[in-house]
C-alpha cells in the first residue's frame, strides 16, 4: 500500500513539473528583461528562430528558458564592460545555438539528443545602441555573430553550461565592441 502510495505521489510531482515546464515560444514569457543597471535587453519571437525554424526537433529545441539565460549573461556581464553613465540597449533577434536535432531514425538514434560538431556553430544576431551619460549615441548598429571555431577554442572540460558555446561567442563580442572588462 504504500509503495503505491509513494508511486502515485512520485507520478504527481512528475506530471508538476511537465505542466510548470516552459519553453521559449510561451506566450507568457516577457520579450525583454526587467530594467537593471545600465544593461536592457529585449528579443523578437523565439519562433523566428533559426534555433527553432532549422531544428530537427522542434518540441526539444523551445524546452527551457535558454533565450531568457542568454538574455541574462548580456545584461549581466555587459554592464561591467561599460564606462559610467553608460546605457546599452540591444535586442536579440536570432539566434542558433551550437549543435542540432537530427531527425534520425532507428533504434540506436534519439531525436531527442543534440548533436555537436563544427557543421553547426553557434550564430547570434542582434541589434544594439550604446549611450554616454549625456544621451548621445557612441555606437549602434546590427551584429551577426558566429564562432565556426568554437569546438577548438578551449573549454573547461568540467563545463558542462549547455549555452557555453554561445556565451563565450557573447563574451567575444563584448570584450571586442565595448573593450575589456573593468576590474
Amino acid at each position: 500500500m504504500k509503495r503505491g502510495s509513494l508511486l502515485f505521489a512520485l507520478l504527481l510531482a512528475i506530471a508538476a513539473a511537465s505542466a510548470n515546464a516552459k519553453n521559449v515560444t510561451d506566450p507568457d514569457i516577457p520579450r525583454q528583461l526587467p530594467e537593471k543597471g545600465p544593461v536592457s535587453v529585449a528579443w523578437t519571437d523565439p519562433a523566428e528562430f533559426s534555433e527553432l525554424r532549422h531544428s530537427g526537433n522542434r518540441w526539444e529545441a523551445q524546452r527551457g528558458n535558454w533565450v531568457v539565460q542568454l538574455a541574462e549573461y548580456v545584461q549581466t556581464r555587459a554592464a561591467g564592460s561599460l564606462q559610467p553613465g553608460q546605457q546599452l540597449h540591444v535586442t536579440i533577434t536570432d539566434i542558433s545555438r551550437a549543435g542540432t536535432y537530427l531527425p534520425i531514425a532507428g533504434p540506436m538514434h534519439r531525436d531527442d539528443v543534440r548533436y555537436v560538431t563544427d557543421l553547426y556553430p553557434p550564430r547570434v544576431t542582434l541589434n544594439f545602441q550604446l549611450r554616454d551619460a549625456a544621451g548621445n549615441v557612441v555606437s549602434e548598429g546590427e551584429r551577426k555573430l558566429r564562432d565556426s571555431a568554437f569546438l577548438m577554442s578551449s573549454t573547461s572540460a568540467t563545463n558542462t553550461d549547455p549555452l557555453r558555446y554561445e556565451k563565450r561567442m557573447l563574451d567575444d563580442w563584448m570584450r571586442k565592441e565595448f573593450g575589456a572588462k573593468r576590474s
